[in-house]
């Protein structure tokens, strides 16, 4: 039976406090509230300190900050800087966030600051481990590799989403973090450090197996995808746009090599990849585990807490409103495809500002079926809750009437914990779609159309399956959590494969990238892949100028084209690189 690395911290949490219980002297007691580094200097102290890195996946565990502040799902900074959503509830709350969702990036923003405290204190409790076994002889060699397999693999995570954050970061491995010199990780970033990511993945997969018995380590197919996907950012230039083909070819035979393994495939409903009862299935690569329980949530989802409707039983806190461009994209024309140039030239229909139990007419034009699967709407039922109504939403006026839904978990799994907000639904960072869209990007650039179309197909196939399409509901009379549900679609779902030949690049690339918004919308991925295809600057300011008649508060914004596509390097962090009298790290020129 697999068990999970939430277990298995427990028995080493457990053992690692045996170990430091046992003191006979009083005079030699380590200070209370924390292991010395002679305490885990052992097999069950390495192992636990391998617990401690892969803790600071979900950002928490960090004082001084909360952890949706530098939480890996990113949507503060995948979601709120993107065309995908609006920072949500209302005007003044977590102004921060209205900063990003503008571009008017500072190097003081807290949640920038925090982003990079995260991923850097990620980045030191891996070199923890290496460092610290290699003063354990104890541990044997088979076991010896595993484990500095795994810190690589998380190491190069750290470092990758850190690198998507910022254009110039330091790289930090074992050789230069010392647990007893502060002064050890003051370097410059002054290096292109993609060589070293790809390192850390490239070492985790030659000493990954292709399958772990405890859910949640990542398998040597875990770290090829993140090699993958480390090429794909360096895929294209991020100003121009303009292809890098020898970094697209180095991912080809990764993502071929990962579909030919025939360890994956889509699940067979869009739905399976965001329900806690379907987690970690054959779409699966690599997710972020979360588990809550009666007595404690400090491994849930804390990331996305405050990221639920206003209405019971959330109560909290309305962030993370999709936008209207967003809900505009899933709109398809009758014979079942995107509408790739003329998606925004009118909105579907959202009844702004009417009461739930006020009649409306729905939108009845045809529709891709994973809108209802990826955003709250008007008389659509949510989740297995309630039929979606202007009472979800904090604030129509001000961030419109759509709720986040993909991360929210099902009934069955609210109020397990004292928060019902925090669930156990993990967060499904790299899974098998994502390999198949990537290859058909690459494909594109390599001139074989064909080839990506296929792909792409195979993804719209998935999406078109009726049994994972939202039913109609019928709001009773009861209470407002009554409702019927009717054995036919909620919307008019219409969609359809792409069966004619793409004419050429152009269409081709921009039927692909579309693919990947209606795929991932609302995951936190958005901002980044704008980023990557070097088109931000043109998407964003022509999202905002339409926006800007919408939400009013948008009006001014605009993505400065070279600077925004990364944000600014903390000040803090720069403030505390001195050494010598000297700042080690440099701000991007962009943000001097």
């Amino acid at each position: 039976m697999k068990t999970t690395l939430l277990k298995y911290l427990l028995s080493i949490g457990l053992a690692i406090g045996i170990v430091t219980a046992c003191k006979d002297s009083f005079l030699s007691k380590d200070p209370q509230g924390q292991y010395s580094p002679t305490a885990l200097k052992t097999p069950s102290g390495v192992e636990g300190l391998l617990i401690g890195a892969y803790a600071m996946i979900d950002g928490q565990g960090l004082d001084g900050q909360d952890s949706w502040n530098n939480d890996i799902q990113s949507w503060v900074f995948g979601g709120l800087a993107s065309d995908d959503s609006y920072k949500g509830t209302d005007a003044g709350d977590q102004p921060e966030q209205s900063f990003i969702e503008k571009y008017d990036f500072q190097p003081t923003n807290n949640h920038i600051k925090n982003k990079w405290r995260g991923l850097y204190k990620g980045v030191a409790r891996t070199n923890d481990v290496i460092n610290t076994l290699a003063e354990v002889p104890e541990v044997g060699e088979a076991r010896r590799k595993l484990i500095i397999a795994e810190a690589r693999f998380l190491r190069g995570l750290f470092h990758f989403e850190a690198k998507k954050m910022w254009k110039t970061i330091p790289y930090i491995d074992e050789t230069i973090y010392k647990l007893d010199d502060l002064e050890s990780t003051k370097i410059p970033n002054d290096k292109d450090v993609w060589p070293m990511i790809e390192a850390d993945f490239k070492a985790a997969s030659e000493g990954l197996p292709e399958t772990q018995s405890q859910v949640g380590r990542p398998t040597k197919w875990a770290a090829l995808a993140f090699l993958g996907k480390a090429y794909m950012y360096q895929g294209w230039n991020v100003t121009t746009g303009a292809p890098n083909t020898a970094a697209l070819t180095k991912a080809k035979p990764i993502f071929e090599q990962i579909i030919a393994s025939g360890k994956f495939s889509l699940a067979p409903k869009f739905e399976d990849n965001f329900l806690i009862a379907t987690r970690n299935n054959k779409e699966s690569i690599f997710e972020i585990q979360y588990s809550v329980s009666s007595a404690s949530g400090d491994a849930a989802d804390a990331g996305v807490g405050l990221a639920h409707p206003y209405i019971d039983p959330w109560g909290c806190c309305g962030f993370y409103q999709p936008s209207q461009n967003l809900v505009n994209a899933f709109k398809t024309t009758a014979t079942g495809l995107p509408l790739l140039d003329t998606f925004n030239d009118s909105d579907v229909k959202n009844d702004q500002g009417l009461k739930y139990t006020d009649p409306f007419e729905p939108y009845t034009g045809p529709l891709d079926p994973r809108l209802d699967q990826t955003v709250g709407r008007r008389g659509i039922l949510f989740k297995d809750f309630k039929i979606h109504g202007s009472d979800f939403i904090r604030d129509p006026t001000y961030a419109g009437p759509y709720s986040p839904k993909k991360h929210i978990s099902e009934k069955a799994g609210f109020g397990v914990n004292g928060w019902g907000n925090l669930s156990s639904n993990n967060y499904r960072i790299m899974r098998y779609g994502m390999i198949l869209l990537w290859l058909a990007e690459v494909e594109v650039e390599l001139g074989n159309l064909e080839n990506a179309r296929k792909l792409v197909n195979q993804i719209r196939t998935r999406a078109a399956n009726p049994a994972g399409f939202v039913k109609k509901a019928v709001q009773g009379s009861k209470s407002r959590d009554d409702y019927t549900v009717l054995n036919e679609p909620a919307a008019n779902y219409v969609i359809k494969t792409y069966d004619q030949p793409w004419a050429d690049a152009a269409t081709a690339r921009k039927a692909v990238r579309f693919e990947s918004r209606l795929e991932f919308a609302m995951e936190g991925h958005r901002f980044f892949d704008l980023q990557r295809w070097g088109i931000a600057a043109e998407t964003l300011n022509k999202y905002v100028t339409v926006e800007s008649t919408k939400r009013v508060y948008k009006k001014g914004a605009v993505f400065t084209k070279g600077k925004n596509e990364y944000f600014p390097i903390p000040q803090e962090a720069i403030d505390r690189s001195y050494k010598e009298g000297t700042a080690t790290l440099v701000q991007d020129p962009a943000y001097k």
